[in-house]
Order: structure tokens, then C-alpha cells, then sequence
């Protein structure tokens, strides 16, 4: 998961027609489809990898090649011939038109690390951003065939089958009270998926990406907190939890526009709930905001539950300041109590010659 610097300009002509969502959708697919064919014939082949290196990120380097450069290009292509005045947000080749009323989010290739050891983990990701809110969402595993589609309003597929956070056949959540920013956690009566934190599996991409400080403590808490941490999904992991196959929650931090807005109609349209560390919902408006903290969990319950954690209020530095001074005094002491156990010893010594001499 990488992030990149771009630039962004305004549309300037209204759209002749407001496509149906099922246009929008289809079209979706047609991007998901066009990527597919750029992608596959790189898979498990000999690949020049390049590495963009940002100091400022806790893990620095990331890979990428010239898959996941010509999987973009493609669906930009398409974009710009079919819907020119949609704005494009790509995490290879920048940004176009982001103040449009319709904004495409590309993630050709999440996970290049999987997809370049041969894991088939990744995931091209797509996102469709109306006024800046995600309202369609697909995860595309093009090794696999599998390709979640997720919806505002009318829910989430696999292949075309309808899943639920609860699972395959068991119900699921409501659209209803994710409206307006913060999700609603009352509407959920999936009751099979009532799971507490102590019982669930939790995925993050990896421990490295959470910052010293804040996020990293706030993960460790997490991590004692549920019954097993798991590691090194991607954005595959979100399928799984949208899929109901037994992963509960995700957490993550430092992640891009481009790694986490397809992500939210696919969760929340199986009836998860997929907002930031402080509840916010994630949108175009609360990015910089959210600073690319995320949770999305299976159900209501176990999203609020996270979030008495993540969104704790910090004064992780005020205690590391306490602790730091508590630990010199300590050491003071230490010194003192040496010392005076040297003195004793000494005069001990002392002692015991004296008498060793007057005999």
C-alpha cells in the first residue's frame, strides 16, 4: 500500500446524463475486466520491480512494476473515453477533475508485495466516489476469479451471489443508519454474528504499519484484546470479513484514498460497519481527517467495542514522560541502594579484620 503525490484540477462541463447505478456498475465491471487482462499475464512471471521509497511512512520502501502502471492506464483510458468528465484518483499516475460530482478511485494492484512473491492476496481495487462518498466498491481477484461488488443501498456479491458479514445464508445487516457521517451500531440483529472482541479475528496488513506512538500502542492494545491477530491480507482481508468466512474485524493505519474507499460499500454493504478510528465516516471530505486509520468490523457491536480502544482519547506522550521520569528515579535508587550495600560491606570487612587481628 503505497501513496503518491498528484495534482488535481477541476471538471468544467456538467455530465449531458446522470448514468443509473446500473450503469455505473456495469461499467465497474468493465474496468475490473479490463485490468484483469493487463494483470494476469504478468502473474508468476520474471518482473522488474522498482521500489518508491517515503521517509515519512512507517514502512519507507513499496514495490511496483509495470503491472500494476499498465492495469491503470488501461482503466484511466476507459474512464476518459466513456465518461470524460468523471474525475480519476489513481495511485500510480495521480489525480484529474477530484471535484467532480463522480470520482473513480483506482488501486490497480493492492498488495504488490503478494502479487510479486506469487501469493494471490492482492486485489485490483475500484471505488466510484459520488460528491465525494463511496457508493460502489469492487475487490477483484483476478488469480482466484473472485470479484466482490459492493453497492450503498442494495448490498454486497461474490461472483454474482449475495454475502453477509453473518455468512453464507444467514442474514445480514441493514443499510439503514449509515447515513450522514457516523455509522449507526444500533441496527444490528444479525445475532448469529454477535461476536465480542475477546472472541474475534483480527486482520492488519502487517504490524510495521502502525506509527510509534498512538497508533502502535492502540494496536497492541487491540492485539491483547482479541482472541488472534492475523497478518498479510491486503485488502483481501475485507472481503473476508464483507464474506462472513470466519475474520471478524480489520485494523489498519497509513493507508491511501486509493487503499480503503472500494473497501467501504463492500463491507458496508454486507452489513458490516467500516468507518475511522474515531467513528468518522470515510469520505473524500474526512481523509485528512481519518490520516488513513481504519477499522471495519462484521458487526455494529464489535465496531463500537474497537473504537472504545482506537478512538480512546491519547496522552500516550504525557505518559511516556511520567514513565520516563518514574524510571530515572528508579534508577536513583537503585544507585542509592548499591551504594549503601557496598558501605555495609566495606564496614564489614573492616570489622571482621579487626577482630581477626586481636586474636
Amino acid at each position: 500500500m503505497t501513496s503518491t503525490s498528484t495534482s488535481t484540477s477541476t471538471s468544467t462541463a456538467p455530465s449531458p446524463s446522470t448514468p443509473s447505478t446500473t450503469e455505473l456498475v456495469a461499467f465497474a465491471n468493465t474496468l475490473a475486466d479490463e485490468a484483469r487482462k493487463v494483470i494476469l499475464p504478468f502473474w508468476r512471471k520474471p518482473l522488474d520491480v522498482e521500489s518508491k521509497v517515503e521517509h515519512d511512512r512507517p514502512v519507507a520502501e513499496s514495490p511496483v512494476t509495470i503491472a500494476d502502471r499498465m492495469a491503470e492506464e488501461a482503466m484511466r483510458h476507459l474512464i476518459e473515453k466513456h465518461h470524460p468528465t468523471h474525475g480519476i484518483y489513481g495511485e500510480e499516475h495521480g489525480s484529474v477533475r477530484t471535484t467532480a460530482r463522480y470520482v473513480w478511485v483506482l488501486d490497480p494492484i493492492d498488495g504488490t508485495k503478494s502479487f510479486i512473491t506469487g501469493k494471490p492476496l492482492f486485489g485490483t481495487l475500484i471505488a466510484l466516489l459520488e460528491d465525494g462518498v463511496p457508493i460502489i466498491g469492487i475487490i477483484d481477484q483476478c488469480v482466484l476469479g473472485e470479484r466482490w461488488i459492493g453497492v450503498v443501498g442494495v448490498g454486497t456479491t461474490l461472483n454474482g451471489v449475495t454475502v453477509t458479514t453473518a455468512g453464507i445464508g444467514r442474514g445480514g445487516g441493514t443499510d439503514e443508519g449509515q447515513q450522514n457521517g457516523r455509522v449507526d451500531d444500533d441496527d444490528d440483529d444479525d445475532g448469529g454474528n454477535r461476536k465480542t472482541l475477546k472472541e474475534s479475528m483480527m486482520y492488519a496488513t502487517t504490524p510495521h504499519m502502525f506509527q510509534p506512538g498512538e497508533e502502535e500502542e492502540k494496536f497492541r492494545r487491540m492485539c491483547r484484546a482479541v482472541k488472534r491477530p492475523l497478518y498479510g491480507a491486503d485488502c483481501y482481508a475485507y472481503a473476508l470479513v464483507a464474506s462472513g468466512f470466519g475474520a471478524d474485524l480489520v485494523v489498519e493505519a497509513d493507508l491511501g484514498l486509493y487503499d480503503y474507499c472500494a473497501l467501504v460499500p463492500v463491507v458496508e454493504g454486507a452489513g458490516g460497519v467500516m468507518t475511522d478510528w474515531c467513528g468518522r465516516r470515510l469520505c473524500l471530505e474526512n481523509h485528512e481527517k481519518s490520516r488513513g486509520r481504519v477499522v471495519a468490523c462484521g458487526s455494529g457491536d464489535l465496531h463500537e467495542e474497537a473504537l472504545k480502544i482506537l478512538g480512546e482519547e491519547w496522552h500516550g506522550n504525557d505518559d511516556v514522560v511520567i514513565g520516563e521520569k518514574r524510571e530515572k528515579e528508579m534508577e536513583k535508587k537503585r544507585c542509592v541502594l548499591f551504594s549503601d550495600r557496598l558501605v555495609y560491606l566495606a564496614v564489614g570487612v573492616g570489622i571482621g579484620m579487626m577482630l581477626a587481628r586481636s586474636r
